[in-house]
């Protein structure tokens, strides 16, 4: 059962106000249909627009964030629970530990690491977790052209297609969340590697 949704997304204030009304309308929506939060722990962003509203509206929220960062203090101070890690690596891993599905809102370059990360761990089996893509305004367009071309040139297989999900809107991420069906399948060497 999906309890805590860990959200990549930008720390940039510096973008359309698009992205902040689809990130605020997804932050209200988890809240509203009980989902906790884990995300980066900022204060900055399309991460707190989500996070922040979420908090706003009842949901539990987990921030966690490097040491490196939280000494500059961009963390949030809200009343959030935090919880600093040592390095980008560790932030990660303890974000995935806590989390039962992931939404990538658009971002930088750490959300398309974290992202790629996710993507991979599923192909490899080592969870089963739903990833969705929330592709406001077509941003991640491009991204999935891109996936589309490392599959048709034999970079990876077809089947990695439904390892993650692109949603439109923040109401096409609750719906897929909350009909998301895990499988259990194991994963061969043949659903991998490309011969």
């Amino acid at each position: 059962m999906i309890k805590k949704v860990c959200v990549f997304a930008s720390s940039s204030s510096k973008i359309d106000k698009c992205y902040y009304e689809a990130s605020e309308k997804l932050g209200y929506l988890l809240a509203d249909s009980g989902f906790d939060i884990v995300y980066g722990g900022s204060s900055l962003g399309l991460m707190w627009a989500c996070a922040g509203t979420a908090y706003k509206h009842g949901a539990n929220v987990y921030g966690v964030m490097p040491e490196r960062l939280y000494n500059m203090g961009v963390a949030t101070d809200s009343g959030v629970e935090l919880t600093v890690t040592e390095c980008m690596r560790t932030r990660k891993a303890e974000m995935d530990k806590m989390s039962d599905a992931v939404v990538a809102l658009p971002g930088g370059f750490g959300t398309l690491e974290e992202l790629s990360e996710m993507i991979v761990q599923k192909q490899l089996g080592y969870n089963s977790k739903p990833v969705v893509i929330l592709n406001t305004n077509g941003f991640y367009n491009k991204l999935v052209e891109f996936f589309d071309t490392i599959i048709s040139q034999n970079f990876g297989k077809g089947g990695v297609r439904e390892i993650y999900y692109i949603a439109e809107t923040p109401e096409d991420v609750i719906d897929y969340l909350k009909n998301y069906k895990a499988d259990f399948k194991p994963i061969t060497k043949e659903d991998i590697y490309v011969k």
